[in-house]
């Protein structure tokens, strides 16, 4: 169904111009005004992210960024991105759509991504992925699923017609990503109770706890070392440089919760894993309205206090120590800092549909799929 113009001329521009760019970023939350589960992104790290001083993925991609209007109203919005450095190391010629937000409207969806596929097409890609940033770092995929709850950060967040005018467009399912919510128990199963119970006793490993972000800021880049060593078999990953850890560093350390973040150590003291979590903020950012000043930090802060919700952001264990249960010794400490703060349920963050260990580790902790993200896929030509 269409909705908003019966009948209209629908007019394209490319936000080259500081001024379309700022149209660009902020026309999400005049479409999507009136939908109470919309969460704006943080208005800070959008403009960061299309400044190349900030993202130096702008350094090797090429993108494209379109706005649609009809009857000079903007109704849509669309971004295109080819990265370079990707596709050369996985050899495809691979092009990706982002930040599509339009209208409910066919007419203005398939302006917008008819464009995309011309503009890739041009520059001799062969295919089209999307919803997909620079890396699966970025929001990734339309959540096509649990629309009844609010996205966590770094997650999507759209109506469901998105998903209606993508697939009317050709685009089929190229992976999807689930969302568990689970339980915060009182204490571990007693299989993992056992198994907690002889890692403890494993002097070949040390548990690192925190209190304070003053001990936990030497350890936030050797973290993000360990993703790139960790994450690079996994779809869409592109390793980060030594730059962009200390600007993500930078980036998340004012709102980390030092209490949720566990680290394990070896006997040399080099990170061998670790988990970040932190108290849902969802309902502090659409308070914000994505603005973090004059007093929308306030209400940041204010949410995450009361919130019940846990969010997994990212976690990760050297390949040479899995299975030897240093999941568990993490898990056993997060789950009683959770218990202290009065949280009671967790939100596993994105995890790939075919990542089965994953999987499996959230339903034995009773967790079940509750939002499910789609990445699509069209060839081209």
């Amino acid at each position: 169904m269409a909705i908003g113009f019966i009948q209209m001329n629908i007019v394209l521009k490319v936000a080259d111009s500081k001024q379309l760019l700022k149209e660009f970023i902020f026309l999400p939350e005049k479409i999507y005004s009136g939908n109470p589960r919309w969460v704006p992104p943080m208005y800070i790290d959008e403009w960061n992210f299309h400044d190349p001083k900030q993202n130096k993925a702008l350094d090797y991609s090429d993108v494209i960024r379109v706005i649609a209007y009809a009857d000079s109203k903007p109704v849509g919005r669309i971004m295109g991105i080819i990265n370079h450095k990707y596709n050369q190391e996985h050899r495809e010629q691979t092009a990706r759509f982002f930040a599509l937000d339009c209208i409910h409207d066919q007419r203005v969806a398939h302006a917008l991504v008819a464009h995309i596929e011309r503009w890739a097409s041009d520059k001799g890609m062969t295919k089209l992925i999307g919803p997909y940033g620079f890396s699966d770092k970025d929001p990734q995929g339309l959540q096509v699923e649990g629309l009844d709850l609010l996205p966590v950060i770094a997650t999507p967040t759209n109506p469901i017609y998105l998903q209606t005018l993508v697939e009317n467009e050709g685009y089929e399912k190229e992976l999807d990503c689930v969302s568990y919510q689970m339980p915060i128990p009182e204490q571990l199963p007693p299989v993992y109770e056992r198994v907690f119970g002889r890692i403890n006793a494993n002097k070949n490993f040390k548990l690192l706890e925190f209190t304070t972000k003053r001990q936990l800021k030497p350890y936030i880049v050797p973290l993000f070392r360990l993703v790139n060593e960790t994450y690079a078999p996994l779809f869409g990953f592109v390793p980060m440089t030594e730059v962009e850890m200390k600007k993500f560093a930078s980036q998340y350390m004012p709102v980390l919760v030092p209490e949720l973040v566990k680290v394990v150590v070896d006997q040399s003291n080099d990170m061998i894993a670790f988990v970040v979590s932190m108290p849902d903020m969802s309902a502090g950012i659409q308070k914000a309205k994505g603005r973090l000043f004059p007093f929308g930090f306030i209400h940041i802060l204010r949410s995450m206090q009361k919130t019940n919700q846990l969010n997994l952001l990212l976690g990760a264990i050297k390949s040479a120590h899995r299975g030897k249960g240093l999941n568990v010794l993490m898990g056993k400490a997060l789950i009683e800092s959770a218990r202290k703060r009065r949280l009671a349920v967790m939100d596993s963050h994105l995890i790939l549909e075919k990542n089965e260990i994953m999987r499996a580790e959230c339903e034995k902790l009773g967790g079940a799929i509750r939002k499910r993200y789609r990445v699509y896929q069209k060839l081209l030509g």
